[in-house]
């Protein structure tokens, strides 16, 4: 499906070509920095002048915060190409000793005016990733989308459950992920995943905070466009997408989008009910994450309405 809406994209895009924006580190500077780059580009080049092109926007997470719906709206802009796939090229070893060439093949065929996008939640969690970037294009505009990080960590555990299940594979309760000897277990992963505060400084050690747009998740979820809006500002995207790009579907709960009078719902594995979970031990868990929330707010500026 999304290889059909870059098409139509690109339909709709082609008769108004346009020069490229300014960049501070221009495309081919990008790809002499990749050695046999240019003759990757030259074979990967379409007979209608279009190409692949290092993504010029990373959405790096954070899981379970919303990205395939973030990835999916932000495709909505003719001026956007987006990747179809989670590459994991900067957090996956096997793929990062494959070098910028490979990665470049895994990007969209896209026009010279197009921004190319691609997302890997994973990236805001791992290490070794923001120096990673950096190296490639320390210019690069990097989104971030986030949600409560209590809610965030009930995502994470219903997305493993329901995979388990699929599988016929038995799988613990939430509890017995969150609860050690009485106590809230620190060391799920789950946990740490959402302490936003750690990974945000370490992103920090590499790019400005302005090179770094955070995307409310939470309100994403409830009013798509005005949060959409923000994203197209930041990326000095023209104001393409509209309100009547969203439509409220009763059935599953959430919002939908509307292309070119064509209706498509993100998939049936989004929006999934949270386990039923013990009023205590979700207080516990709005406790937990009370100091590193307000340490994230310090960090970037900003306060999120979570508990």
């Amino acid at each position: 499906m999304a290889a059909l809406l870059l098409g139509a994209v690109l339909l709709v895009a082609q008769p108004q070509l346009v020069p490229s924006r300014p960049a501070e580190l221009g495309q081919q500077e990008l790809l002499r920095k990749a050695g046999t780059l240019q003759d990757n580009v030259r074979e990967g080049a379409a007979p209608n002048g279009s190409a692949q092109q290092l993504p010029q926007t990373i959405i790096i997470g954070v899981r379970k915060g919303g990205t395939r719906a973030l990835l999916e709206m932000l495709s909505l802009h003719p001026d956007v190409a987006a990747a179809e796939n989670e590459v994991h090229f900067f957090d996956w070893e096997e793929h990062y000793s494959h070098g910028l060439g490979w990665y470049l093949s895994q990007m969209p065929f896209s026009w010279p005016h197009q921004l190319t996008v691609e997302k890997t939640p994973a990236y805001f969690t791992s290490p070794k990733v923001p120096e990673r970037v950096h190296s490639m294009n320390p210019s690069i505009q990097l989104l971030l989308i986030l949600r409560d990080p209590s809610e965030r960590v009930l995502s994470d555990y219903t997305q493993v459950f329901y995979n388990h299940m699929q599988k016929r594979k038995p799988y613990p309760s939430i509890e017995e992920f969150l609860v050690r000897d009485g106590r809230l277990n620190v060391d799920y992963k789950a946990l740490n995943r959402s302490l936003y505060h750690v990974h945000m400084q370490n992103w920090l050690r590499f790019f400005p905070l302005r090179h770094i747009h955070i995307v409310d998740g939470d309100r994403l979820i409830r009013d798509p466009f005005p949060e959409i809006q923000k994203v197209e500002r930041f990326l000095k995207l023209s104001p393409q997408i509209n309100a009547s790009n969203f439509y409220f579907n009763k059935t599953k709960g959430f919002y939908c989008l509307r292309d070119s009078g064509r209706d498509r719902c993100l998939h049936e594995s989004k929006g999934r009910a949270h386990p039923q979970v013990d009023p205590k031990l979700l207080n516990k868990l709005h406790e937990y994450f009370h100091e590193p929330n307000k340490k994230f707010f310090e960090l970037v500026g900003r306060t999120f309405d979570w508990h």
